[in-house]
């Protein structure tokens, strides 16, 4: 089956206004946005558009891509003064400490639990893409307590937290990177969780018949945002999300989700 992540999100803004949208609709949403990268500007406009249907306000702040550290840092302050929850869009610039601009998102307000600092007993929310995930396999009937998991990529905004939540969910998860396990173990795995940002390297001959492939992987090549399995793994895979359209739009929903609940846990 592949995965319809579009229409997973619209069943999710709906349940949401349903049941918090007068909370939504006095609720702001913080982005601080550095550069002018295409690619990282479509992914805000995406953020704007849904927080537009569902009547949210964005405030937004725009540094240059030339911005120090401390530039991210006062901006992401700002923005926090003004909004219910923040996010800093990544990726930041190569010259930019990203740990020191991330630590300025008050835990509180961080829609995408992306804080370094946000310990377990802090966390409000989890990590939109991790929140995907489960939500995906949730809705597709997919059963994850004691399956043979593997999450490739340990990076801060699939990897790491897609983990941690699989865990705590009773899956039996192996990590995989350049350092740490083998890309063998993907032929064994009950549910594969693809973070990495490499184009299609993932091949149907590497999975298991029947494995859930949950793409999560973003980079662009010739052009065109693509993931980290070769689009032909669903023909052997029993649940596949594309890219783009699978877990993205998902992702997408769960900030929204997490506005709520930190807007609620602010009253």
């Amino acid at each position: 089956m592949i995965v319809d992540g579009r229409a997973i999100a619209e069943d999710i803004y709906a349940e949401l206004e349903a049941a918090c949208g007068k909370v939504l609709r006095q609720a702001r949403l913080g982005i601080v946005v550095c550069g002018d990268d295409p690619v990282i500007h479509s992914f805000v406009r995406i953020k704007e558009r849904s927080a537009s249907r569902l009547g949210v306000e964005v405030v937004r702040e725009d540094v240059p891509r030339s911005a120090t550290t401390d530039d991210l840092i006062a901006a992401t302050k700002r923005v926090a003064g003004a909004a219910e929850a923040v996010i800093v869009q990544l990726p930041l610039p190569p010259h930019v400490d990203t740990e020191a601009a991330l630590r300025a998102i008050p835990k509180e307000k961080d829609a995408d639990a992306i804080n370094p600092a946000l310990s377990e007993e802090e966390r409000l929310v989890h990590a939109p893409v991790a929140l995907a995930i489960l939500e995906i396999l949730r809705r597709s009937n997919v059963e994850i307590r004691g399956k043979r998991t593997v999450v490739v990529g340990k990076g801060r905004l699939v990897g790491t937290p897609a983990a941690l939540l699989l865990r705590r969910h009773g899956t039996h998860v192996k990590v995989v990177t350049r350092s740490e396990g083998s890309l063998d173990d993907i032929s064994d795995a009950d549910i594969v969780v693809l973070g990495a940002g490499n184009p299609g390297f993932v091949t149907p001959q590497m999975i298991k018949k029947d494995a859930a492939i949950i793409d999560a992987g973003t980079s662009e090549s010739g052009g065109k945002v693509v993931g980290d399995a070769d689009p032909a793994c669903a023909e052997k895979a029993a649940l596949f999300t594309p890219v783009p359209g699978g877990v993205g739009p998902v992702a997408v929903a769960m900030i929204f989700k997490n506005l709520c609940a930190l807007a609620e846990a602010a009253k």
